[in-house]
Formats: C-alpha cells, structure tokens, sequence
C-alpha cells in the first residue's frame, strides 16, 4: 500500500507521512444500522477518577459494529466495500449475506470488493457435507486450517468471537496439532495451545503499512485523544518523586508518581489459568 509524503512547506510536514487510502478504501461513509456513538471516559472510571493518565480530547467518532463471532455460517457473503474504521489500525470489509443483512468483519490484506467469503460450522466440516475453501476472508475452525496458513482473528475460547491477532499488518500461524490443541505462534512470537474448535479467519489483517507512518507532529496526536506524557524529572517535588533539584538531577531510583519502584519490579500477578496454554513466552 502506498505511503503518502508532503513537501516541507512546514516543519511538521517535513517528515509526515501517511497512508494513501484512496489506493484501498472503496466508500466513505460507514453502514448507518452498524454503528453507534460511544460515550468518551477522557481515561476515567465509573467514579470518575482518571485512572490511565494524559487521556482525553480528540475527534469525534461511530464506532462501528465488528462482527467478531462470524456466526452466519455455511452461506456465502459478497464483500460490498472496504472502509476505514477509526477505533482500529486495520481496514473493515463490509459483507452482504443473500438474504440482506450486512456485517462488518475486519478485512483481510488481499480482500477485494465483489468478493465472497464464508464461515464454515464445525458440524458441517466434520461430515463432510462441505469443502473448506483456504481463501482469504474464509472463516473456519483450526482443525481444518492446514499449517503454515497465515490467519488472524482468533478464538481463545470456542464460540467466544475472535480476541487474537486483530491489529493491521498482523497474522498468526498453526505450527502444529496435537489431541484437541493446536500449537499457534502469534505475532509476539509466543506460541499458544488453542483449541481445535476455536476460529480463525484465513489471511493477513489489512493495512500492512501502519508500522511505517510518521505522526509528524504533536497535533496529530492530540486528535486521537492522547496528551502530552510529562516527565516526572520535569515535575516538582510536590507533584512526582523524580521532580525538582537544581538543574537536571537524575540521581533518583525511577518511581511511579505514587512511589512505586518503575522498573525492574512486577506489579501484577498474572493469572494462573492463562498459563498453562502458553507453550513458549514472547522475548528471549
């Protein structure tokens, strides 16, 4: 996908770059029925204290509604348009089923409008009452995804929708099936044992380029509703650990603004039943 650069009639424009959607996107307006408007929380929670700091601002924006699940199954859908979706980095497709209803799904990176693409039930693969067609944009269990096929949209759980590998750019693959589990390498470079009966839909997310842009200025960044970050070093005393001293003091032992030591010391416990189908961690 091409990338989109600006002579540098500004400072801010010098570097920035941005994607070229009119090279992908195929409608402007998004499907009226599927979205709704969600209330912003400028990063508070529901006793209104700001738990995720420099949050708050930005455009205004529908949310649009994904269909995660792929719960239509064994009927075919045409794709009628590939949009862009401000809540995520990838591209959305926008699929008609035969008797009319529309859904969104997150659009594979190969996907083209006019296209058709199904989700397979586990009942009718297993008796061989239908084919599985390895295509993009094809949604089926693990079981019958041969391996070394680049998927994405993830099941952790069967029937649950899809939670894993749904940013732009991104693809998962089976390494292998033992019993009821497959052995999934995500994007982290984790491998995972999922269940057999979990989805997964075939290809690669869209909008493979996103790593590749350049926000370009601090302005850009203000749109998507994210704050300036300030250093603690440069607070005072009052408001941070780290801050005051004469001239530049970096002499300290790095803390939260609450005084927990920031590096080096774990603040959370991770929960054991997610454990035991991590088969390799991510990192060294």
């Amino acid at each position: 996908m091409p990338i989109k650069k600006f002579r540098p009639y500004t400072p801010s424009r010098r570097f920035m770059e941005v994607i070229d959607y009119s090279k992908y996107i195929t409608k402007e307006e998004p499907e009226k029925s599927l979205t709704q408007r969600l209330r912003k929380s400028a990063g508070r929670n529901n006793q209104g204290r700001v738990t995720i700091r420099f949050r708050g601002g930005g455009n205004k924006r529908l949310y649009r509604i994904i269909d995660f699940k792929r719960d239509r199954f064994d009927e075919p859908a045409k794709v009628l348009s590939i949009e862009y979706d401000p809540y995520r980095t990838a591209f959305i497709s926008l699929i008609q089923y035969p008797d009319g209803e529309k859904r969104y799904i997150i659009a594979p990176e190969d996907i083209k409008v006019g296209d058709e693409v199904i989700s397979y039930s586990y009942e009718a693969l297993e008796s061989k009452k239908l084919e599985p067609e390895i295509r993009s944009g094809n949604a089926l269990p693990l079981k019958f995804i041969p391996e070394g096929i680049p998927i994405h949209n993830i099941e952790l759980i069967p029937g649950r929708g899809g939670q894993l590998v749904r940013a732009a750019g991104t693809s998962a693959v089976i390494l292998s099936k033992e019993g009821n589990y497959a052995f999934v390498q995500l994007p982290s470079g984790e491998i995972r044992k999922i269940h057999v009966k979990s989805r997964a839909t075939i290809g690669q997310v869209s909008n493979v380029d996103w790593e590749n842009i350049n926000w370009g200025k601090a302005g850009r960044t203000r749109w998507m509703g994210r704050k300036p970050h300030v250093r603690g070093m440069a607070m005072n005393p009052v408001d941070h650990p780290l801050g005051g001293g004469e001239g530049r003091n970096k002499g300290k032992i790095p803390k939260s603004p609450w005084g927990w030591i920031a590096k080096g010391g774990k603040f959370r416990r991770p929960r054991k039943p997610s454990d035991k189908f991590i088969v390799k961690r991510r990192g060294k």
